[in-house]
Order: C-alpha cells, then sequence, then structure tokens
C-alpha cells in the first residue's frame, strides 16, 4: 500500500475543499436532538447536495449509483468533511453506510435499482432489525420467524436496538426461515417496509437521553419475497457482509472526529494548566499515536477490500476492537483535562460523547464477540468450549 498521495489524489482534495467551504456556510441550523422529523429532513437536505455535486455513493460502484472512486480517494473524502466541520450521515447511517452497501454487493440487478438511488438522493432512510431481546451477541439465535405464504414471507417476531426506526422507510431484516437448519443456516436478509401492516416501533431512550434505537414487534407483517437479499437461507453470509461493512468502514469518520477532539483537548490543557501534568501530556501523547494507527490500519482495510472487490475483511475486526476502547480512554481522558465539575453538565458536547462512548464496546459486535473472530479467524486459534 503506497501512502503517498499522487497529484490527481490532492487535486481532488483541492476541489472538495473548495467545493465544502462555498456550501457549508449556506447550511440551516442543526435540528434540535430530539426532532428527529427535523433531523432527518436536515440529514436528508444534506444527502441532496451530496448527490448534486457529485459526492454520494463516492466509493460504491458506477453500476450502483457511485462514482467507483478509488479507495484514498473516499478516505480523502472523509478527512475533508469532517475537518470541515460537515454534517454526518446522521439518520442516513444505516441506509449508506449497512444497508445500500450489501444490497450493492449481494442484490439483484432489479433491487439495486430500486433501493440504491433512493439511498444516495436521501429520499428514503434504513433502519437495522438484526439485534433480539435474547439474540444479541449470539446473532445467530435470533427466533423472529418468517413463513413462506405464496408470493410472500409472513414475519412475526421482535427486534430491539433498532437503529434509527422512528424515522425509517425500509428495515434490513434478518429472519429464521427455516427452523430445523443449524441456527447459521436458517436465516434470510429481507427487505420490509417500515409502514407495513404489523410493525409497531417502541423509541429506546438512551443514558444520554436520545432515542436513535427502538425496540420493533413484528405481528404477521407480509414482505414480498423479492424483497429478500441473497438466496432463501443463507441470509448468514449476506449479513457477514453487512457487518463487514459496520466494522470495517462505518467508524472511519468518526477516526477524523476524534484526532479532532483530542487536538481541541490539548489546546484546551495548555490554556488551563493542566499542560503541566507530565502524565497527562503522555496520555495524550499516546492517544495521539493510537488515532493515527488506526487510520492506517483504516487505509489499509480498505485498500484490502478494493483489491477483493469492494467488501471490507476480518480486519475490520481488528479496528473495531480497538478503536471502541480507545474512543473510551478519549473521553475518560477529556474528563482529567476539563475537571471533574463539568462532568454533570450534560449540555457540554463532550459529556454526551463521552456518554456514547459507552456503547462501542457494545454495538456491532461487543469486543467479546470481536476478540473470538480475532483470535479464531485470522490468527487460527481454535474455537473455545
Amino acid at each position: 500500500m503506497d501512502l503517498a498521495y499522487t497529484e490527481e489524489e490532492e487535486a481532488f482534495r483541492a476541489r472538495l475543499r473548495e467545493w465544502l467551504g462555498s456550501v457549508l456556510p449556506g447550511l440551516p441550523g442543526k435540528p434540535d436532538p430530539g426532532d428527529w422529523p427535523g433531523r432527518r429532513a436536515y440529514d436528508a437536505g444534506w444527502q441532496r447536495l451530496l448527490y448534486d455535486a457529485g459526492y454520494a455513493g463516492l466509493h460504491w460502484p458506477a453500476d450502483a449509483g457511485g462514482r467507483g472512486a478509488t479507495p484514498t480517494q473516499h478516505l480523502i473524502f472523509l478527512e475533508e468533511t469532517e475537518r470541515a466541520g460537515a454534517p454526518y450521515v446522521g439518520a442516513n447511517f444505516v441506509g449508506l453506510l449497512h444497508a445500500g452497501p450489501t444490497i450493492a454487493a449481494e442484490g439483484t440487478a432489479g433491487q439495486r435499482a430500486r433501493w440504491l438511488p433512493p439511498v444516495l438522493r436521501g429520499e428514503e432512510m434504513w433502519c437495522q432489525g438484526f439485534s433480539e431481546p435474547d439474540a444479541g451477541s449470539d446473532l445467530a439465535s435470533l427466533r423472529t420467524r418468517a413463513v413462506r405464504d405464496g408470493d410472500d414471507y409472513v414475519v412475526s417476531g421482535q427486534k430491539i436496538w433498532t437503529s434509527h426506526a422512528e424515522v425509517a422507510d425500509w428495515c434490513e431484516l434478518l429472519v429464521r426461515t427455516d427452523a430445523q437448519a443449524p441456527k447459521h443456516r436458517g436465516i434470510s436478509w429481507l427487505a420490509m417496509r417500515m409502514d407495513a401492516p404489523g410493525v409497531t416501533v417502541r423509541p429506546l431512550r438512551t443514558l444520554a437521553g436520545s432515542t436513535e434505537f427502538a425496540e420493533m414487534f413484528l405481528d404477521e407483517v407480509r414482505v414480498p419475497v423479492s424483497h429478500r437479499v441473497g438466496a432463501e437461507n443463507d441470509g448468514w453470509r449476506v449479513t457477514m457482509v453487512t457487518l463487514s461493512f459496520e466494522r470495517g468502514t462505518a467508524f472511519v469518520g468518526e477516526v477524523v472526529a476524534c484526532r479532532r477532539t483530542l487536538d481541541a483537548l490539548a489546546a484546551e490543557a495548555r490554556r488551563n494548566g493542566r499542560w503541566d501534568d507530565a502524565v497527562l501530556r503522555r496520555r495524550l501523547g499516546r492517544l495521539s499515536a493510537e488515532f493515527r494507527a488506526l487510520w492506517r490500519l483504516t487505509q489499509w482495510n480498505v485498500s484490502e477490500a478494493q483489491a477483493s472487490g469492494g467488501v471490507p475483511g476480518i480486519g475490520g475486526s481488528v479496528f473495531k476492537l480497538r478503536y471502541s476502547h480507545v474512543r473510551q480512554e478519549l473521553y475518560e481522558a477529556a474528563a482529567e483535562v476539563l475537571g471533574a465539575g463539568d462532568a454533570l453538565d450534560l449540555d457540554r458536547e463532550w459529556v454526551l460523547d463521552r456518554l456514547s462512548s459507552l456503547s462501542y464496546t457494545i454495538a456491532a459486535g461487543t469486543s467479546q464477540i470481536q476478540r473470538n473472530i480475532v483470535a479464531e479467524r485470522i490468527l487460527g486459534l481454535p474455537k473455545g468450549r
């Protein structure tokens, strides 16, 4: 992997910076965190700006509606948009970073034509219906069942931690289509409309007070068989494609954001006198090295994905495992820099980010699951008993 930028890549960066400089000042103010319709409209508006400028789905293949940009151009895009303070994908997170790439990799031509353009234009939002009350880390133990009835599946069950269900049009849904098969082999991946009869969504309030997750109840919901991505009972393999995107590239922009937060903490430490503490300086220095290493690992993972057809490999588990813990360490350092007095001030953005960071060792597969993947599938160690 060549870590140096070519003239063409630097020209791409310059054009992107110029565009960001022209469009960001004209954006409307961000809506209140609890205003989900407002947040959806804001995120959809930003996505439409990206689409009209040719930056939506930058790294998606051309036959999926993207620009087919190189991995390096994609990383440059993430770097520059984060450094400029541009909006993140927000409510469009699942569609752009999970379901969309999965459909691009595994869907039929008709499925790609139907679902991908609205995602890229910001017209349709997706949520994720994977976890269940008794099937979180052990995802293959899911019980939501789908019974074939002619051209439909009839789906009944419950999901939890359904990301962005309140504003979603579609759900990437895992169901059990063969109750007699071994648990990894009887699963199918469906695209379900959220306004279908029988779908009930109940928001869940997090420790930080937000409701980006929900529990979802499915009572004989009819989903067309044509909305199945991949073969019947092949959903576990398709799910691994989804999770490879979730663990391998979905957090990339956040690494840049964490580096920016770290720079801000170092500046605050110099201002308030905490910089004189040699132990704190070493801690911030080590965090800087950690995030630089994670960025290089990101470059390696994305380059490997490009070489293998665009789907991230299991190296994403290494990234996700380390990033989850380093992010928590960053906000522990923030508490040390800013002082305990600010730790109860929920109006401080860093406090909410600290509360959010606690979930990262659970979301997208717990750290224990990631360690198992690394041990068994990368290091070749035997499975534990």
